[in-house]
């Protein structure tokens, strides 16, 4: 360790993170005062929850950034039980709120909380800690690979027990890409993968609603009136966007005819209304995030922290990806929210605290010159 220094935390990534939030309460409250007023009588409802829960990530944020990061390695059976637990209460009838035919949360009074977005944090906190006590046994099918993958099958069983397939998909892009970092052979996790392909079509075809999905997904405008109505209407609003969009609080398509338009959807009404400029803004907000938490990793100074800061990385631009890939028709809808944009308290407090903790990370660093913490464990996969 003697060629780690204590320094001023990362500007970039918290000015990042700071912009995500920014332009997620501008397009929160754009797309949702409609809807609010119609439902609430209050067209700022949802934009003074978000406030509320913005309030408390960013607290939470202050606090986790104040915690030495290597602090929470004391706590990461605590929290992955903690998760467990959760993911079992919010399947209990009368106790998992209902929504959409979906049991996703839980009553807290005037809140609701998804225990899903916890199990993200909770699930990259234990594989790094497990990774980097295992170190070079990572390589090693059964000492490596089977309890993470063990941990993975039984969150991803309750998960998809509500049924959540989206959030599920993204929990096994977390463990696959924190066990290669961490030095797991390639011909495992390729071989692991070709089991779980297979498994995870069958589960996508073997309800009506999924199957659906993915029907609208191959063609949308075969029935723009039933299962392709949602991108159909999404792809509507990007397109109306042209270059510099229609103007914030403009949009045609938050009156009702696209659905989800401040959750799921909210990327269709932010193209719709700042068009091509303001899509370009949002994705270099996000490639800046994850470069800064790959650079974070690579200069960790240590095993653990880099883990960590490939695992938050790996978890906002694979989420991001999935929510504007199926929005914009590239790929399937699979229901997940796209990071710092969406409503959900959940999501945005749960991401808040991971991007605490990295913003500590970020205060130690290592010279650049020696070699980062995961590239000794990738040679000869």
């Amino acid at each position: 360790m003697s060629d780690t220094r204590r320094h001023a935390p990362d500007p970039l990534l918290l000015g990042a993170v700071a912009g995500l939030c920014a332009l997620g309460l501008v397009m929160v409250y754009s797309a949702s005062s409609v809807a609010a007023l119609e439902a609430y009588g209050d067209g700022a409802y949802f934009l003074k929850r978000t406030l509320l829960w913005m309030a408390l990530g960013a607290a939470a944020f202050g606090i986790a950034a104040r915690v030495h990061y290597r602090a929470w390695r004391r706590f990461t059976l605590l929290f992955l039980l903690a998760s467990f637990g959760l993911l079992v209460v919010v399947l209990i009838p009368g106790v998992g709120v209902v929504v959409n035919g979906a049991r996703r949360w839980i009553s807290l009074g005037p809140v609701t909380v998804q225990p899903v977005e916890a199990t993200k944090l909770a699930l990259v906190l234990y594989l790094a800690h497990f990774l980097a006590q295992r170190d070079l046994a990572v390589r090693d099918l059964r000492r490596g690979l089977l309890p993470p993958l063990v941990v993975l099958g039984v969150l991803s069983a309750l998960v998809m027990r509500q049924p959540d397939m989206g959030s599920a998909v993204v929990l096994c892009v977390i463990t696959s890409s924190l066990l290669y970092a961490g030095g797991a052979r390639v011909r495992h996790l390729l071989g692991i993968g070709a089991l779980g392909v297979p498994v995870a079509l069958a589960f996508a075809l073997s309800e009506a609603y999924r199957r659906n999905r993915l029907l609208a997904f191959l063609d949308p405008w075969q029935d723009p009136q039933g299962i392709g109505f949602h991108i159909v209407q999404s792809l509507i609003a990007i397109g109306s966007g042209g270059l510099v969009g229609v103007g914030i609080g403009h949009s045609a398509q938050k009156f009702f005819y696209l659905p989800a338009r401040h959750t799921d959807f909210v990327f269709a009404i932010l193209a719709e209304e700042l068009g091509f400029a303001g899509v370009a803004i949002l994705l270099a907000l996000y490639v800046l995030f994850t470069a800064r938490m790959l650079r974070l990793a690579a200069r960790a100074p240590d095993r653990y922290g880099a883990l960590l800061a490939t695992g938050v990385g790996t978890w906002v631009a694979a989420q991001a990806t999935m929510n504007i890939g199926a929005v914009s028709g590239v790929l399937p809808v699979v229901g997940v929210p796209l990071p710092f944009l969406s409503f959900g308290g959940s999501s945005l407090f749960v991401l808040l605290v991971a991007c605490g903790i990295c913003f500590n990370l970020s205060r130690y660093t290592r010279d650049p010159n020696r070699l980062d913490a995961l590239s000794s464990v990738q040679s000869g996969t």
